[in-house]
């Protein structure tokens, strides 16, 4: 199985606090009009919101971090680092065309449910059979557990904002398992990596000593 460089710690370790720093600190330039339980995220990155330039350069930065993840994950199945990527694209385009301050825009909308699509599927997509052989988080019980979970915190946001519910606890909610899962899946493969390294070889044997020299005859 294909090694995961060390390196894919940075950007798979970077993307969860980023994007939780973007919307905290986005919220609080906001100032007490904005609602976290109630308003999503892309209220933050709308144009004319106060910390606009915040949430736009975390969502960005997010997908930078997707894609720069996606490259390094090499033993995971190719479909899912395509979607991996894909969800990364999506990140940094909806960075690029944020809502509009008031009403919708289906430029904003069509390209973060692509996104979300992407970043919820790529688990499944990613699994790779070979039981013990493989890394735990590629596993696919694990990974159908993880896009079961990110389609449920879906299906509670919808509903949420149908019905003027906490739809900014169920986006920060869904967001946050789609930012950990890489980090998960990298630490796992590092962790596998690990545990399967033979290690250096064990030093050589010393010759033994040579014989002692014959006594001389008397």
């Amino acid at each position: 199985m294909r090694r995961v460089p060390r390196w894919a710690l940075l950007p798979s370790g970077t993307a969860p606090v980023v994007l939780v720093a973007g919307w905290t600190t986005a919220a609080a330039l906001e100032g007490p009009s904005y609602d976290a339980v109630r308003q999503t995220i892309s209220v933050l990155a709308a144009y004319g919101a106060a910390g606009f330039w915040v949430m736009t350069s975390a969502l960005f930065a997010v997908g930078v971090c997707h894609l720069g993840t996606a490259w390094a994950l090499r033993p995971a199945a190719p479909a899912g680092r395509v979607a991996l990527a894909a969800g990364g694209l999506a990140a940094v385009v909806v960075s690029l065309v944020p809502a509009p301050t008031s009403g919708g825009s289906l430029r904003h909308g069509s390209v973060a449910a692509t996104g979300f699509a992407f970043l919820a599927l790529w688990p499944l997509l990613a699994a790779v059979r070979g039981g013990a052989r493989a890394p735990w988080a590629l596993r696919p019980l694990p990974a159908l557990l993880a896009t079961a979970s990110m389609g449920a915190g879906a299906l509670w946001y919808l509903v949420a904002t149908d019905g003027d519910g906490p739809a900014g606890v169920a986006e920060r909610l869904v967001t946050c398992l789609q930012s950990l899962w890489p980090l998960v899946v990298v630490l796992s493969c590092l962790w596998h990596q690990r545990r399967a390294d033979p290690g250096p070889p064990p030093p050589p044997l010393a010759p033994p000593p040579p014989p002692p020299p014959p006594r001389a005859a008397g």
